[in-house]
């Protein structure tokens, strides 16, 4: 079998891993492979504006977004490979792929994982009912329309409250179709203000909060949902032609298990330091694979903050101080990273990234070490269900790297 030996792989055509690609392939030979037919990631496919405000500090639309990196990565001189599927990570670090040439193995110095995030489809969520035709996600939706040029009719219901669940019913909108309610179970709508109330003006969208979709109704096609209110039991039918199960996210991380790595067991994701440096030495992860879903700038941004811990790495520098590992208390999920190591680099834009499953308007974050309370902020903006909550990494400026873990807490003000 073939052996490929670049210095650097990373597998993952999406954001992160394209600017990864961009920042190393100037100095290092870089592979990357992606299973997809085209690189991008989900950006190419998400046609609304939005992309590329933080690291480019421009406005634009997802596949113009996708083509700019694409281009930066080449131009650096990266090669990217696409139809090609990881399906083996040997103990030696050697990868084998799968590709329409065949299979053969790649044996790199370093391996940077950038494999993303993929929403929960209705299987996943063990919603009961018929079987019918026109039950998506958002990712097949958007493929769907916006690759393939497909037209949808009829009235829609998305289950989900987050941004990307408007992002879908723009995208219906878009294919003919009617977004007719928008399923929550949260006592409000996960998305930011600005846009549930033009979601709702613009599209004619109800947002039906403290509900959960009990049965899915239809025979050949869909013909209605049966949603039920969590506060009251009541139960009622919506009649629908198509139903989109949106977010509810999940990191890619069969890959990151098939490595043999640490893992945070409610994340799901890779055990990372402030580096993005896994258990396993010349590994590193990156983007939504660690904290599903943020935005595509932010996953690359973590792509430019891997590549000089890579640099350092190849240049010899692989052993680190030990560490102290973080974790959180309820409502909060994780927390990504989840090492901290003395003397390290700050965490990508100098922030640490938490989920949440409550929603918390008047937040005070709070850091507890071996009892003691070591650090406190009062944020400004609320932490709220379906979305990234960002808390600069200086709350941690008092942590005693030889008194054990850290936990962290929040609570409203």
């Amino acid at each position: 079998m073939k052996t490929l030996t670049p210095t650097v792989l990373i597998v993952g055509a999406g954001p992160a891993g394209l600017a990864a690609a961009a920042g190393l392939a100037r100095t290092v030979d870089v592979l990357v492979v992606e299973r997809e037919s085209e690189a991008g990631g989900i950006p190419r496919h998400s046609k609304h504006l939005g992309y590329g405000m933080r690291d480019m500090t421009r406005f634009m639309s997802g596949p113009a977004y996708a083509a700019i990196l694409l281009e930066k990565a080449k131009q650096a001189g990266a090669e990217i490979m696409t139809h090609t599927q990881v399906t083996e990570f040997q103990a030696d670090g050697t990868l084998v792929v799968t590709s329409p040439q065949g299979r053969f193995a790649i044996a790199p110095s370093v391996t940077i994982l950038a494999t993303g995030a993929r929403e929960r489809p209705r299987m996943a969520r063990r919603i009961p009912g018929d079987r019918p035709s026109g039950v998506l996600t958002t990712g097949q939706l958007q493929n769907m329309v916006h690759l393939h040029g497909e037209k949808l009719h009829g009235r829609a219901v998305i289950v989900g409250g987050e941004l990307v669940s408007w992002s879908a019913a723009l995208t219906l909108r878009e294919a003919g179709a009617k977004p007719v309610a928008l399923i929550s179970h949260y006592p409000k709508s996960e998305s930011y203000r600005i846009f549930r109330g033009p979601g709702r003006f613009l599209f004619g969208t109800r947002v039906v909060t403290n509900s959960a979709v009990t049965r899915v109704i239809g025979k050949r096609t869909v013909s209605g949902v049966e949603i039920e209110n969590s506060r009251t039991g009541e139960r009622s039918v919506i009649d629908a032609d198509i139903v989109v199960f949106t977010g509810d996210w999940v990191p890619d991380h069969e890959l990151a298990r098939m490595a043999g790595l640490d893992m945070d067991p409610v994340a799901k994701s890779p055990m990372v330091d402030s580096g993005l440096r896994t258990s396993k030495p010349g590994v590193f992860a990156i983007g939504n694979l660690l904290h599903p879903v943020d935005t595509a700038d932010v996953a690359a941004l973590d792509g430019e903050h891997v590549v000089d811990q890579v640099l350092a790495y190849l240049g010899g520098i692989t052993e680190h101080p030990a560490g102290v590992g973080l974790t959180v208390d309820a409502p909060l999920r994780w927390v990504s990273p989840n090492i901290i190591r003395p003397r390290d680099v700050r965490p990508a834009r100098g922030k640490l990234l938490f989920w949440t499953d409550k929603y918390v308007p008047l937040p005070v974050v709070e850091v507890r070490q071996a009892g003691r309370l070591i650090g406190s902020i009062r944020m400004i903006w609320p932490a709220a269900p379906g979305r990234v909550f960002r808390v600069p990494a200086s709350i941690l400026n008092r942590v005693d790297y030889s008194a054990g873990p850290v936990t962290i807490s929040i609570r409203n003000a």
